[in-house]
């Protein structure tokens, strides 16, 4: 059996779809659908059932899928193990970052992947949560880290850290740092957030579905001034004036014109499930929790493995975490 062969009915077979795995495949569909066919016909099995819906397996097909996961995790494991016989870890991995993290952990995570990796390749790209989910699904991604995120079929994840969510607004005119600083230890409750014209991404945000589930916990709802998908484009426009945004503090600090926003935490948020309140400590500011996300379906190779390890410390180095 020829391998590409193996991996091109792997596609299909998981994504039900040969015009879906034509286009993470990169392939033709035409060429795709020949390929599995002459798998078909070596092997005298009916692999897949084609209907207009797509593509699901045959019983054989779903044993061929078991195996043929496996075939190309051996593959992967031995020439990685042929890397290791030269001294380095091989192959390629592929992670996924959302927009503000890539903005702070692209440059330390792939400076510290040469040192650590230098015989293996690095694939980094942005994306929104939901995106990202399917892309592990695919396999076009190996790793990605995703906020706030659901227990999803195929999926695992390892919880990361939590980030501290702010109120982030224009800076008045003529507002001293004195002032600003003093806005910046003077919490928000979540009670008021409504009162606030929120430049906030459409759903299902991470950050948008938990301001929503919070604020309707006590039966309120946010102000949505604007719905824009993107950091970079809801801060220029909080910069305009056109309202505020709730985002983690790096967000602001790597925007590249921190000096233009004020921030205040907003507490109040509901702990560990209980009754929204105020506690002294801080503990119940609201919160955006970070995951490390794989997919169960492909067992990680030791490249990945080591991948993750190093994105886990470098995200503890960034953000002085314990851990």
């Amino acid at each position: 059996m020829d391998l590409k062969q193996i991996e091109y009915f792997v596609r299909v077979a998981e994504l039900g779809s040969f015009t879906r795995a034509s286009v993470v495949l990169d392939i033709a569909q035409p060429a795709l659908s020949r390929q599995v066919r002459l798998l078909e016909v070596e092997l005298r099995q009916n692999l897949l059932v084609r209907n207009g819906r797509g593509a699901t397996p045959t019983e054989a097909g779903k044993l061929l899928l078991e195996h043929g996961r496996g075939i190309l995790h051996q593959v992967e494991r031995a020439r990685e193990e042929l890397g290791r016989v030269r001294g380095a870890l091989a192959g390629r991995v592929a992670i996924g970052l959302p927009p503000s993290i890539a903005k702070v952990l692209t440059v330390p995570l792939t400076r510290a992947f040469r040192v650590k990796m230098p015989d293996a390749a690095l694939a980094i790209s942005e994306g929104l949560s939901v995106a990202m989910r399917e892309s592990l699904t695919t396999g076009l991604l190996d790793i990605a880290l995703l906020y706030n995120t659901t227990p999803a079929p195929g999926i695992e994840t390892t919880a990361l850290l939590e980030e501290d969510l702010f109120l982030v607004q224009r800076r008045a005119p003529g507002q001293s740092e004195a002032e600003a600083d003093a806005l910046a230890r003077t919490p928000l409750p979540l009670d008021e957030l409504p009162r606030f014209p929120l430049v906030i991404p459409t759903r299902p945000n991470s950050i948008r579905m938990l301001v929503e589930s919070e604020l309707a916990a006590r039966g309120k709802r946010p102000q949505i001034s604007l719905e824009i998908d993107g950091v970079a484009a809801i801060l220029d426009l909080v910069a305009d004036g056109a309202g505020c945004a709730v985002l983690p503090m790096n967000a602001v600090t790597t925007s590249g014109k921190p000096e233009v926003f004020s921030t205040r935490p907003i507490h109040g948020a509901s702990s560990d499930g209980g009754d929204p309140g105020e506690s002294e400590d801080g503990s119940n500011r609201l919160r955006s929790k970070l995951f490390m996300a794989v997919s169960s379906q492909r067992p990680a190779t030791l490249t990945q493995q080591a991948m993750a390890e190093l994105i886990r410390t470098t995200l503890m180095a960034l953000y002085k975490t314990p851990g």
